[in-house]
């Protein structure tokens, strides 16, 4: 069993092909439903066929209930406590076939709280932790992520982290960061999020430095591939096959997905890199950010 900690939130995905018109209008296809890196990766998890659990907290409104609904229904063990008073996160992803830019109203993402995370370990018999970085990078949700890392640590679990996103890493800082996830056994982040956290640099170079804080790093270059460095010495990257990309919307968290699924059942680094750039693969070959049946 995977637990995954992070957001449930809905996406509003904006896929366009031209520029955006400022003032004006632009011709997009526009669809509604789930959403959050947590989530995405839950779902994309349960799609290969793996036990995974998903801590998160939604309003307790039509939105939130949909979003449980769907996750539930694609193979997810929810563990959500929904809010009264409180909203159902919202992100506005406006997706072109290169790049997406995201709009955030995390709602009631900020409202994760300790006494969410410990049971759901507990109960779901775990023996990996995936921590989303997006409870760490605000202050309401951060006590909740760091309760989490803890509590696996306590426990014995394998962890991972996902950096998440290079704004708000810029916002809390480096230093920060690396001081709340050091000692993690996995460090994913993508070529803008390790420039944040390592400086400048070649992948390679980035992931050995990064590796003085978590065990094992992966820094990932989109379609340039990704690269894997141990602390104890082993390097390997892979290159993605090329496919027709239609949405970046959700790569990242499918690429986490598919590594962690080889990973956690005792693949290689090679053999997890693969996994995570097929899954990564698929998802760009579609639109939206989780998987289609």
């Amino acid at each position: 069993m995977i637990v995954v900690v992070g957001d449930l939130v809905t996406d509003v995905l904006v896929a366009h092909d031209g520029t955006i018109e400022p003032g004006s209008d632009t011709a997009a296809a526009i669809t509604v439903g789930g959403g959050g890196q947590g989530a995405n990766t839950a779902a994309w998890l349960a799609h290969t066929g793996r036990p995974v659990t998903l801590v998160a907290a939604v309003g307790d409104d039509p939105a939130g209930r949909e979003r449980v609904a769907e996750l539930t229904a694609a193979g997810v063990h929810c563990a959500v406590r929904a809010h009264p008073g409180a909203a159902t996160g919202s992100v506005v992803v406006l997706a072109a076939p290169e790049e997406r830019t995201m709009i955030t109203d995390r709602g009631a993402a900020l409202l994760l709280d300790p006494a969410d995370v410990r049971p759901a370990i507990d109960s779901a018999g775990a023996s990996h932790l995936h921590l989303s970085g997006y409870p760490l990078l605000h202050d309401g949700s951060r006590p909740a992520a760091l309760a989490a890392l803890a509590v696996a640590a306590d426990r014995g679990l394998t962890t991972s982290v996902d950096a998440a996103s290079a704004a708000p890493l810029r916002s809390v800082g480096a230093r920060a960061f690396l001081t709340w996830v050091r000692g993690c056994d996995l460090l994913l982040c993508n070529a803008d999020e390790a420039d944040v956290l390592a400086g400048a640099g070649p992948a390679e170079a980035q992931a050995r430095r990064l590796s003085e804080y978590a065990l094992n790093v992966v820094v990932k270059e989109g379609a340039a591939g990704a690269t894997w460095v141990s602390r104890d010495g082993i390097v390997q990257s892979v290159s993605p096959e090329r496919v027709p990309m239609k949405d970046p919307t959700g790569a990242g968290d499918a690429f986490a997905a598919g590594l962690l699924a080889s990973w956690c059942e005792g693949g290689s680094p090679k053999a997890a890199l693969e996994a995570g750039a097929a899954l990564g693969a698929r998802a760009v070959s579609a639109i939206g950010a989780r998987p289609r049946s």
